[in-house]
């Protein structure tokens, strides 16, 4: 779903994953230095910041999440660029791309994803967090082609799965610190985008569990066990995905890839290196 918006109340007390916020910031700047060629490209005829490693592993393409940008993932995306590609934009609106008049829609999302894929070459893993990952599900069902294995994390097919959830002061300090600094836009211009996406979140996505059923790309489920996503909704997505995989992470919010990046590079490594179909000792949805 969304990193910020009107489904966030605000708290005053502390939070541990700002550190790692603040660190990620740094990482994202040494990430520039280290094989990433970050551009602007013409997808859909706007003007779009992208990033592309340049080494010829698997790709792997982060996703943001809502009124955020490519740099929130980027400390996941440090610790996987030894075997993988690292590659990722900023969508209209967010991060360094600047926004276009007219609302916003996950098709939409899902239009400019799949023509970033099809700029850097085709099929490529997707590791998608919020809205990144309800636009990876769209991209799944639409282009199959385009998508080897797919991450969703703290993600919702619906939007009726929305619990809620709380930032603090800081942490909304600080991400609206970093529109100011990277958007085209200008800072005055994040409450209109806000007013954007809080208009999409309350009516998207609408995707149904048979739309979900139909899904062929291997996928993992990944939400924190205090996310703004209902668990009810996580488990209902996970087993609506022939095939998926689910992991619930302790002690983690809806900001789980800033506070617990390592433990999600780590797992999302896992998924997408191991040999498919799982084989368990006792299985029970996976014959």
């Amino acid at each position: 779903m969304q990193t910020l918006g009107l489904p966030f109340k605000r708290a005053t007390c502390a939070h541990k994953s700002l550190q790692v916020y603040k660190t990620t910031f740094s990482i994202f700047n040494r990430f520039h230095h280290m094989g990433n060629e970050m551009k602007y490209l013409d997808i859909r005829g706007h003007k779009t910041w992208v990033s592309v490693a340049d080494n010829d592993r698997d790709r792997l393409v982060l996703l943001h999440g809502g009124l955020s940008s490519s740099s929130d993932q980027m400390a996941i995306g440090k610790k996987l660029e030894n075997d993988f590609c690292i590659c990722a934009f900023d969508r209209r609106g967010h991060g360094r791309t600047a926004d276009t008049p007219g609302p916003f829609h996950y098709e939409s999302m899902a239009d400019e994803t799949i023509a970033f894929l099809e700029a850097i070459g085709g099929a490529s893993h997707l590791v998608g967090w919020s809205d990144g990952g309800n636009i990876g599900l769209i991209v799944a069902m639409r282009r199959p082609d385009l998508v080897k294995r797919l991450v969703v994390i703290g993600s919702n097919f619906h939007h009726e799965g929305v619990l809620g959830g709380t930032l603090t002061d800081e942490a909304e300090q600080m991400l609206t610190k970093d529109y100011a600094d990277n958007s085209p836009d200008g800072p005055k211009h994040r409450a209109e985008v806000t007013e954007k996406c809080v208009k999409m979140w309350q009516t998207e996505p609408t995707i149904t569990i048979n739309e979900l059923s139909k899904i062929q790309v291997p996928v993992l489920v990944l939400v924190g066990d205090d996310d703004m996503i209902k668990l009810s909704h996580t488990c209902t997505l996970y087993e609506s995905i022939p095939g998926a995989q689910l992991a619930v992470i302790p002690g983690a919010s809806h900001l789980l890839p800033l506070e617990q990046s390592d433990k999600i590079a780590n797992i999302v490594n896992e998924f997408l290196t191991q040999q498919l179909p799982v084989v368990t000792m006792m299985p029970s949805r996976r014959k």
